[in-house]
């Protein structure tokens, strides 16, 4: 609105109260009064433009248009966006991370985009796909909402985490059998209504599925705990396993802490046997026995398999034995995990003689088993042989100190192992530093090379620090293998 001009005084308002004449130049004192509006702005009128970008983000839920769009006015757009549209909308229409970021950020406190190949929209429908699941009560929950999520969110999901499963609701029994224990009999009691949500009504609609992560067991259950709660029952991994033998693009398979025992595991083995694309199996943390690791060799010889972990069962040294026959016919396995069962010496050395021949595994870990200095003994073999493992833990079984001599004695000419875990082997101290030596050299040579240069000895208890003159790691090794061979007796050659 315009104001009029000081020297107008025709237009000017005059003041309510009477003013008094200015004798000098007979002019008047007057006051301007302006009506306050609070919707009045100096901004001028948007561009027909903004107006229209404003009108489709306020409309976005009923008429979803972007695509159409130029791109600095499509981002416009979606920077207007509410992060509770619903996903029918968003999830096919809408790809701009940022987007996704905000709905995120605003939904999880910790957000890690690395773990979902930096993707924000992967980590929302992965994520959002996983409380469901877990959450997801038999029974009771509306099966429409996984089944309605698969077509929005299949994809964009390529691994699904899932530490937890819950049973179907039932009344409370135990006010009807009070004799019934807290554990045994809560398990036969919980298996007949125990199934969890079957996964072969969405695993198979998945098809870049690479990864799969299962707990069968319920978090948080406070003072609610039965043993019940924690059982993966024959129904759940009959259909577990016909769920895994669709889903053909699977790499990456873990079930741990779901009490898998012998005969779940041969029905798994039975349906990943002839898996085409599946490297990393991780069974850690279950009851798995002898019969079940004898299925599991078998499996071996037969898959891609890269990466097996069989952490905390209880196999012994008939299913280690059966592990080493599919070790030594396998050509791709790199890893195995025997950490925390009971393989003993029968079982190390079966695993210790399919080493003279397998030429793939680069990393054993057989700590936590009973093992002794006959296992030292074949293993001594072993790295006087084998150039490809990298890898070996001992630690935490009684190898002593014949068996620490004999892993030295094997390691003398050794330049390819880089760890060798001995902590709480029972290895005597001067045995256990020079095997670290030998070690610490490997590592060196493998990640820098030979080099002419002086380098710098490690600080050992012959002698201070000092500069030797060197060749390359292995140079200064002729000094360990002369104290070596006054360790052992001379058997050791130079």
């Amino acid at each position: 609105m315009e104001q009029p001009a000081a020297a107008d005084k025709s237009r000017a308002i005059p003041s309510p109260s009477a003013p008094e004449a200015n004798a000098a130049d007979g002019s008047f004192y007057v006051r301007r009064c302006i009506t306050e509006d609070p919707s009045w702005s100096l901004v001028t009128v948007p561009h027909l433009t903004e107006l229209c970008l404003q009108h489709i983000a306020h409309n976005f839920q009923n008429n979803p248009i972007l695509n159409c769009l130029l791109p600095e006015d499509q981002k416009k757009v979606v920077d207007r966006l509410s992060t509770r549209l619903p996903l029918t909308v968003t999830a096919n229409t809408v790809s701009h991370e940022d987007y996704w970021k905000r709905c995120c950020k605003e939904r999880w406190q910790v957000c890690d985009v690395s773990n979902y190949g930096d993707s924000w929209k992967r980590m929302f429908f992965e994520r959002h796909l996983e409380n469901i699941l877990k959450f997801f009560i038999p029974n009771t929950t509306d099966p429409k909402e996984v089944l309605e999520l698969i077509p929005l969110c299949q994809g964009y999901v390529r691994k699904l985490e899932i530490d937890q499963f819950l049973p179907p609701l039932r009344v409370d029994q135990k006010e009807e059998n009070n004799d019934l224990s807290d554990t045994e009999d809560d398990d036969e009691l919980g298996e007949v209504y125990m199934h969890h949500y079957d996964l072969r009504e969405l695993i198979p609609d998945l098809p870049y599925l690479e990864e799969l992560h299962l707990t069968y067991g319920v978090k948080s259950c406070g003072m609610n705990f039965e043993w019940s709660l924690f059982n993966f029952t024959e129904l759940d991994c009959s259909n577990l396993a016909a769920a895994v033998k669709m889903c053909r693009n699977l790499k990456v398979f873990k079930l741990t802490r779901s009490k898998v025992d012998d005969d779940k595991v041969k029905l798994l083995t039975r349906n990943l046997q002839y898996h085409p694309c599946l490297l990393e199996l991780d069974l850690s943390h279950n009851l798995i026995g002898d019969h079940g690791a004898q299925a599991l060799g078998k499996m071996i010889s037969h898959t891609r398999l890269e990466t097996l972990n069989l952490c905390n069962n209880q196999i012994c040294h008939l299913g280690a034995q059966a592990l080493a026959q599919g070790l030594a016919e396998s050509s791709t396995l790199t890893s195995l995990n025997l950490r925390l069962n009971f393989v003993d010496d029968k079982g190390g050395e079966a695993i210790g003689r399919a080493l003279l021949t397998n030429k793939s595994l680069r990393s054993l870990h057989l700590g936590s088993n009973n093992l002794s200095e006959p296992t030292a003994a074949v293993f001594s073999q072993v790295l006087a042989q084998n150039t490809t493992l990298r890898s070996i833990s001992f630690s935490c079984n009684h190898l002593r100190l014949d068996g620490g001599k004999k892993l030295l004695e094997g390691l003398a000419n050794n330049k390819t192992l880089t760890e060798l875990d001995l902590r709480h082997a029972e290895v005597d101290q001067e045995t256990d530093f020079l095997i670290h030596e030998i070690v610490w050299a490997n590592r060196e040579a493998n990640a820098h090379g030979e080099t002419a240069l002086g380098r710098l000895s490690p600080k050992s208890h012959w002698g201070p620090r000092s500069y030797e003159p060197a060749f390359g790691p292995h140079a200064y090794l002729t000094q360990w293998k002369y104290r070596l061979k006054c360790i052992t007796g001379g058997s050791s050659t130079r």
